[in-house]
């Protein structure tokens, strides 16, 4: 029957996002771009695109870029690059949203021969007669189920639970029957970490009508393989009445419990927790779907006409965090699982909308219908696929592939973020219905032919042939099971199983073409009824993301065949996934004759390509092939005919290599470089990669600690696989040494006399060149592991702990890529080859028993300066017994010196200390000395250790590991010259005017250290005096790395910039030590603000001092910035001080502000702003005036007027001293620190203050000349004075109005002027009151004074009389 299908419509359908380039970088798929086209034209291309994985013949071999050509024509290099490009086409699988795009589609193959299928039924397990006995004693209802990964079913007969194994021909039953109640839901869950003890690994939830237990389990696997299941009463039980539990499911990676029931389609949550809490049992439960109070009411069916809408199938996607529900009515709604405890409802699709978005796919099925019911959901996590989050099976067998996006479509936002919509992306409909109901069905299409989603003719929507479809299931990566009821009358089941064809979807025979789903399928007749079915062995995953998830042929002798339990009411079935490898032999073993297997060869080659064909029939014919036998068991097919058979297929079709003429256009290339190599190659590149995989990348050890500090190293690959990955290889290498003469390229130069053109000849060499290449990496590798598993032979810790810290890093690090196929690994072995070989020497092993086992297994690991260490060792010995002072026994170490300086550069550290330990007790010293210089040197020819030296020794840096290597050799010398000191003290330099022979080896000790030209070993050495205390000794150096060694460190250290200005001072170069004073003084090293005044004083002494060779003028500008640095210092100890001390600051505020300012030097402006100005000390402001050179008058003025009135307040509040005094004292230390400045100690401003103070606060307490005295004690001159006093007196201002007023200010002018006198009589240089111009001025004064208007009594103004007449009879 044709389909009148019309075209796609030019609008996007809905749901078909445009992909766009995602956040997510996947290195081995590209993410194709928008295209802006019609719907139909769009889609085919942009499925074209994602083919990106086509044939391994069709792809060309750029070689990747080598930095090294000559590392680039090893053998093992080529090789090792073969294996990489093969691993890396291998993870460029599709991705199953590239095959399974925007469309609909119904491929299916059902191979009719056997050898063909893609499943294979193992055995069925009876049901144990005790389980019929109970239950016959059933009286309300009973349920089956499987616990696969267990190896375990479980019945429930009313309100008992029983669990057996049924791989156990006669299993115990293990029984729950300590509740009443019939159980109506069973689940086996993974509980949340730290709840239970770690002995229980699962959780039993056991629903019964009226509560929900939970019941720990025990899985112990016994050494048959067989599993122990032992069930624990937790005490943890929830009441559910009035929900009636039907479904449960948990979340593997967070424990959470979930379950809902048939009163509605709400969804509980089920908590638990080890304790119980306030307010809280140990057990609760939360409905996550109906918030609030109405979650607590029960729901009653009042007035309803149908039944209730419950949820029947729950499935959780750990990776997306998500939970997906089914409904009776086919609705699925899609929760976000958020953490801890919260359950979003993001998504809700009905049945209705899930056909609408199928309308726009296909316009009319019978299969697809309103009345169609969805019967299972299975989710597709994000490892499997980026955009498909869920596959729905409907009644009529077809399945509904679902993406949900979020708001910004595919590969946007956060992956935790929840989706917002969910569309149908693809539709696959069941296979072709069979005539008669048979269960074997005909071939539905021939195996290469190709169908396009676009063109629709071919695909069958209207097949009847899973219907009606009673279960379905899906399992990675896209194994489908689907159970369709032979008849309803009958009870039994007939299962159709579905796989991907991932061969065909690796390798699509033209790339131009979509990338079709293909699937085999095959009939099984359980003839029983199917109650379960459950995975045995754990889910695939060829790799952790959706590219090359699907790939399973890359991992068919990594991983174990997949295996699926099914439970019917007889028994338990088991089938086995088939590997491409398994259907090969079995074709080769049941297809026939010679021309019938020659043409499924032929089948194989069409339809996987040729590369895969012979790398299958390589694996084969190496004993890689399983079948069940006879007896139910999974055995590998040994049959000599087989064998033989897939060895003639691998070289008959192994094809041949090809020479790109087109391409050799540069001369400069050879033409061997532009060859191809054949499939055969190709084949076994595919074969090895895919027998080392699990290993090739990963470290070979893996270290830990021990609880008490001890360390453990490990295999990273268990040492039982490593044993399969040598087995197999060396059945590899066997095949190729026996059938290399009949396989073109290895069979030797013979094989030219074959070739009849350049070309061929040509193509012939770079194909032998390719296969040397892989026959030698095959060897490495079989050695290599072989030298791993000599290497855990032993105390592999203690061999670690006995290497460099260098290579200690590098064994971590290496690879088995590494250990196989570089040079690097091969160097990092042999350093293992001396640990093993030193360790059981120190345990007294026989030497040459261990070398030679090693030589055996692993003999490439062996280098040629073991043996010069060897002869130098048996120098030292007979040095020893000839005695070291002779002068055999001293030419004797002298050649074993030069033996060993001659293997430096590969010598162990444990062979430099046998050495150097040797050479010390016969006193060789400089002997000794050398060796570890030159051992030293050897370990780091580029002088990196120089390098991170002067880098300032970054912690994270590669080149610390170099200089720690280096600097295990100089401790070795530094305990040589604690001997050479010791024994040196103990003998006199000389006796009888001739040096000791203990004195002339410490000169040649101590001649080999100083005209050492190793700044490392220089910088080290001081390092070791200074934690000697030997400081002395170091400043008495005279090295021309010592400046430059104490330079470098004064940058991280106080004590050694503490030596640099002693030594720069023990050498005379003052300025250099005041400068290094003055850095430290400004540094940022935790030091305190007395430190740091020290410093800057010590500084300013050095700075004055002349220096020979130092400018004036550079001594000058340091002598100046250490000055004002100094005085920024002090006040900021001012400050400090006083902060110590004032009250107002709160006790939690006052270690922080002292820790700010007893520390760095602080700027005036933190100073001023952050401190003085806040606190209101305003003496301290002042100085920050002096010091900040700020010369605003208001400022000034306006601060001493608040000093004033600040220190009289102060002073009367404490009661003493007087006032007056206190004023005193404060006005004349700022006078002096101040230094009289005219801008912040502004006399004509201060005297007013003081008169005006003294009149208010001080008035008639004596003494009442205490502000002329004080202005004279601080040296301030009489002429500034005195015209002060007399402003204020002509001013007549307030206070100082008025006769009565004044008369203060005229005392104060008379008391100066006498004071005056007196001082210039007393000079006796004649010049009376500093001149005669200020002599007339002071009569003039005086005769005002004289004036009533002055106020002064009659005694005062007798005495300006009488002084008038003085000063002027001396002007006469």
């Amino acid at each position: 029957m044709s389909l009148n299908i019309p075209q796609t419509p030019q609008r996007l359908l809905p749901g078909a996002y445009i992909p766009t380039p995602a956040t997510k970088n996947y290195s081995s798929v590209s993410v194709p771009q928008p295209n802006f086209q019609s719907g139909s034209t769009a889609l085919t291309q942009n499925n074209a695109r994602q083919n990106t994985y086509p044939p391994l013949a069709q792809q060309p071999r750029p070689p990747p870029p080598v930095d090294d050509p000559a590392e680039a024509v090893k053998p093992l290099v080529r090789a090792a690059r073969t294996i990489n490009e093969t691993l890396g086409w291998e993870t460029r699988y599709p991705e199953l949203d590239s095959y399974i795009g925007q469309g609909i589609s119904s491929d299916y193959d059902i191979p009719l021969a056997p050898a063909w299928a893609p499943f294979q039924k193992i055995k069925t397990y009876d049901i144990p007669e005790k389980i019929f006995e109970q239950y016959n004693k059933a009286q309300v209802s009973t349920m089956m189920g499987l616990f696969a990964e267990l190896n375990h079913a479980w019945i429930t007969i009313d309100n008992a639970l029983y669990l057996w194994d049924y791989t156990h021909p006669n299993p115990d039953l293990i029984g729950f029957e300590e509740q009443p109640n019939s159980i109506t839901a069973v689940k086996l869950v993974i509980p949340r970490r730290g709840v239970f003890v770690p002995a229980i690994t699962q959780l039993l939830v056991v629903a019964t009508t009226s509560e929900i237990f939970l019941i720990g389990i025990s899985c112990q696997t016994g050494a048959g393989g067989l599993s122990t299941v032992a069930l624990y009463q937790t005490q943890m039980r929830l009441s559910i009445k009035g929900i009636a539990v039907t479904v449960i499911e948990g979340s593997l990676n967070t424990g959470r419990i979930f379950f809902s029931g048939k009163s509605d389609h709400d969804v509980y949550e089920l908590t638990y927790q080890q304790e119980e809490k306030w307010f809280q049992s140990r057990c609760g439960k939360i409905n996550q779907t109906t918030k609030g109070f109405t979650s607590l009411a029960p729901t009653f069916p009042f007035g309803q006409k149908e039944p209730q809408e419950h949820v029947i199938k729950m499935a959780v996607d750990d990776t997306r965090s998500l939970l997906y529900t089914l409904s009776s009515k086919s609705t699925i709604r899609v929760f976000h699982l958020k953490s801890p405890n919260t359950l979003d409802l993001v998504i809700t699709r009905t049945a209705s909308l899930i056909y609408g978005n199928v309308g726009h796919m296909v316009t009319r099925s019978d299969l697809l219908t309103p009345n169609t019911s969805i019967v299972s959901i299975s989710p597709i996590s994000s490892r499997e696929a980026s955009k498909l989050h869920l596959m729905a099976t409907t009644s009529t067998g077809c399945r509904l592939f679902l993406s949900a996006t979020a708001s910004y479509g595919w590969g946007s936002g956060d992956s935790t973020s929840p989706p917002t919509s969910m569309q149908v992306q693809h539709v696959k409909f069941p296979p072709a219905e069979s005539s008669g109901g048979q269960q074997q069905q005909q071939q539905q299409r021939s195996s290469n032919e190709v169908a396009n989603y676009g063109n629709r003719s071919n695909i069958d929507i209207q097949s009847k042939a899973l219907r009606p479809t009673r279960s379905a299931r899906r399992y990675p990566p896209g194994y489908f099971f689907c159970f369709v009821p032979k008849d309803p009358q009958a009870g039994a089941d007939n299962l159709f199983i579905s796989t991907p064809d991932s061969g065909r979807i690796a390798r699509p025979q033209d790339a131009s073409q979509l990338t079709r789903y293909h699937e085999y399928g095959i009939w099984l007749d359980l003839k029983s009824r199917a109650e379960d079915i459950g995975l045995v062995t754990v889910p695939f995953a060829a790799s952790p993301t959706p590219a090359g998830f699907g790939n399973e042929l890359a991992v068919q002798y990594d991983k174990p065949a997949t295996e699926i339990a099914i439970l019917t009411n007889t028994g338990v079935h088991t089938i086995r996934r088939r590997r491409l490898v398994d259907i090969f032999a079995s074709v080769i073993r049941y297809g026939g004759g010679d021309d019938g297997l020659e043409g499924e060869v032929k089948k194989f080659i069409r339809l996987y390509g040729r590369g895969e064909t012979t790398a299958t029939a390589l694996a084969v014919a190496c004993g890689q092939g399983l079948d069940v036998t006879s007896d139910a068991r999974v055995a590998r097919i040994t049959d000599p005919e087989v064998l033989d058979y897939a060895r003639k297929a691998f070289i008959d079709f192994g094809g041949k290599p090809i020479l790109n003429e087109n391409s050799v256009v540069d001369q400069s290339i050879p033409a061997i470089d532009n060859v191809r190599p054949s499939p055969r190659h190709e084949g076994i590149a595919l074969y090895i990669s895919r027998l080392v995989r699990s290993a090739w990348k990963i470290p070979v050890i893996q270290e830990s600690i021990t609880p008490l500090g001890g360390l453990i190293v490990n295999s990273n690959v268990n040492l039982s696989k490593l044993h399969e990955i040598q087995r197999e290889l060396t059945s590899l290498q066997e095949f190729l040494n026996t059938n290399k003469s009949f396989i073109e390229g290895l069979a030797g130069p013979e094989a030219l006399m074959r070739v009849s053109t350049k070309q061929e000849e040509v193509a012939l060499q770079a194909e032998h060149r390719a296969l040397h290449s892989l026959v030698c990496l095959i060897a490495d590798i079989i050695e290599g592991i072989s030298f791993v598993l000599v290497l855990f032979d032993e105390r592999v810790d203690e061999i670690v702990l006995s290497l460099s810290n260098e290579s200690r890093q590098q064994i971590r690090n290496l690879t088995y890529e590494g250990l196989f196929a570089t040079s690097t690994g091969k160097d990092l072995a042999k350093e293992l080859v001396k640990a093993i070989v030193n360790r059981n020497i120190a345990n007294g092993s026989n030497v040459d028993t261990v070398a030679e086992a090693l030589r055996r297994r692993c003999g490439s690991f062996c280098s040629a300066d073991d043996v010069i260490i060897f002869k130098a060792q048996e120098q030292v010995k007979k040095a020893s017994e000839a005695g070291s002072n002779s002068d055999y026994g001293r030419n004797l170490l002298n050649e074993s010196l030069r033996l060993f300086t001659q293997v430096a550069a590969s010598l162990s550290m444990e062979h430099l200390q046998w050495a150097v330990q040797q050479f010390t007790s016969m006193e060789f010293y400089a002997g000794a000395i050398q060796l570890a210089l030159s051992v030293a040197k050897e370990s780091d020819r580029g002088n990196k250790a120089l390098a991170w030296i002067t880098d300032g020794r970054p912690e994270q840096d590669p080149r610390k590991d170099i200089f720690n290597t280096r600097k295990r050799c100089y401790e070795l010398v530094h305990q040589i010259i604690l001997v050479v000191d010791k024994n040196s003290s103990q003998v006199p330099e000389m006796i009888d005017g001739h040096y000791t022979l203990t004195a002339k080896r410490k000169d040649e000790a101590y001649d080999v250290i100083d005209h050492s030209e190793d700044e490392v070993f220089q910088t080290d050495l001081f390092d070791w005096y200074l934690a000697q205390d030997w400081s002395d000794r170091l400043l008495s150096v005279q090295s021309p790395f010592i400046v430059t060694y104490l330079q470098r460190k004064s940058a991280d250290d106080v004590e050694h910039a503490d030596l640099l200005w002693n030594y720069y001072a023990q050498v005379n170069r003052f300025h250099d030590a005041a400068a290094v004073q003055l850095q430290l003084a400004k540094s940022a090293f935790n030091l305190s603000l007395e430190k740091r005044i020290e410093y800057l004083s010590r500084a300013k002494a050095n700075a004055s001092a002349s220096t020979p060779g130092m400018g004036r003028q550079a001594r000058q500008l340091l002598l100046h910035e250490t000055t004002d640095l100094l005085d920024i210092a002090n006040i900021q100890d001012d400050l400090l001080q006083r902060l110590k001390e004032d009250p107002r600051i709160s006790a939690e505020r006052r270690p922080e502000v002292l820790k700010e300012l007893n520390g760095l030097v602080l700027s005036l402006t933190e100073l001023y702003n952050g401190y003085a100005d806040q606190a209101s000390y305003f003496d301290l402001c002042l100085l920050i005036y002096q010091a900040a050179d700020h010369r605003n008058p208001a400022d000034v003025k306006a601060t001493w007027q608040n000093l004033l009135e600040s220190t009289h307040r102060e002073t009367t509040e404490r009661g003493e001293p007087q006032p007056w005094e206190a004023m005193t004292e404060k006005v004349r230390s700022l006078g002096n620190r101040l230094n009289l400045s005219e801008s912040t100690f502004p006399i004509p401003d201060l005297v007013p203050m003081l008169e005006t103070y003294a009149y208010e606060h001080q008035r008639n307490i004596p003494p009442s000349t205490w502000i002329p005295d004080l202005f004279i004690e601080i040296q301030i001159p009489y002429e500034s004075l005195l015209p002060v006093l007399e402003t204020i007196f002509y001013n007549d201002e307030a206070p100082f109005q008025g006769r009565s007023n004044k008369r203060y200010i005229s005392q104060d002018m008379l008391y100066v002027i006498q004071r005056w006198f007196q001082d210039t009589v007393r000079g006796g240089d004649g010049r009376i009151l500093g001149g005669e111009a200020n002599a007339a001025s002071v009569s003039q004064t005086l005769l005002v004074l004289q004036e009533r208007g002055s106020g002064l009594d009659e005694g005062s103004v007798e005495e300006c009389r009488e002084l008038r007449m003085r000063v002027e009879g001396m002007l006469r």
